[in-house]
Order: structure tokens, then C-alpha cells, then sequence
């Protein structure tokens, strides 16, 4: 199993081990949107120095509901049955709060994809994560927003 940042932040504070199977498809998603949201962050970074508010406006075209949903879309064919289950859990929970700016059908959604990011990140998972990012962003055409 890879060595991935849940991992060593748990080896580094002495965190013990939770089986997964115990958190709430809304507890997955909470963690899966920090990690999309530095996984973007890291790529517009990455595409040169520019204003905060440029690389905000750059993240926020990407990390918002509607393109996460188009995200989810673009790669469920890609998806093993575990991921797909954990994306539907995600996308089936009673949420009581909603986006300002998002159909409930793409917050929904959208709550899917960040619970499957949430899954991978917390089993370690992270090259599979990235995999997946790489492929949606690429089938969405969201990389361009990147540079």
C-alpha cells in the first residue's frame, strides 16, 4: 500500500487506525472536497505565479458544484464497483445544506465525487485519486483552466 499524506499524518501525530466502513458518506465528502480543493489548488499553483485572486478565480471554476458533477460524469466508466458504490452513497445523502449556485442534481452529485476523493484519501489510495482527477480534468477540458 502506498505511503500517502493520511498515512504519514497518522504515523507523525499517532493517530490510530478507523475502520472506514464507520464514516457517513457526508464525513467522506467533508475530507474528499479538502483534498480535491489542494489537489487543484497544487495544480494552478503549479501553472505559474500569478495574483491570489487569479489562482482563486482559477480553483473556484474548477472545485464548484456544477464542475465536479461534470467530473463525476466524465469518469464513471472508469470506476471499479467499490468506488461507484462509495460515489452513490455520497450522491444519495440527505445533505442539509445545498450550494448557492448549484442544481440539487450537480450537489448531489458533486457530494458523490468528493465522498469517493474522501475514500481514496483515507485508504491510502492517492495515485488512484490522482488517476481519476487526471482523467476528469482532461475528459472536462478543465486542464486548460489550469495554465
Amino acid at each position: 500500500m502506498e505511503k500517502g499524506l493520511n498515512r504519514q499524518i497518522k504515523q507523525i501525530f499517532s493517530v490510530k487506525d478507523v475502520d472506514i466502513r464507520t464514516y457517513s458518506p457526508l464525513t467522506l465528502a467533508y475530507i474528499g472536497d479538502g483534498i480535491f480543493d489542494l489537489v487543484i489548488r497544487s495544480l494552478v499553483v503549479d501553472g505559474g505565479n500569478t495574483s491570489a485572486n487569479q489562482l482563486h478565480h482559477r480553483t473556484s471554476q474548477i472545485v464548484k458544484a456544477h464542475s465536479q458533477a461534470q467530473m463525476a460524469e466524465a469518469i464513471a466508466d472508469e470506476l471499479t464497483e467499490q468506488e461507484a458504490d462509495v460515489y452513490r452513497r455520497g450522491r444519495n445523502a440527505k445533505s442539509h445544506t445545498m450550494a448557492k449556485n448549484a442544481t440539487v442534481a450537480d450537489y448531489r452529485s458533486a457530494t458523490g465525487f468528493e465522498a469517493l476523493m474522501g475514500y481514496l484519501y483515507l485508504t491510502d489510495q492517492t495515485e488512484r485519486l490522482l488517476v481519476l482527477v487526471s482523467t476528469a480534468l482532461q475528459r472536462c477540458q478543465f486542464d486548460q483552466l489550469l495554465s
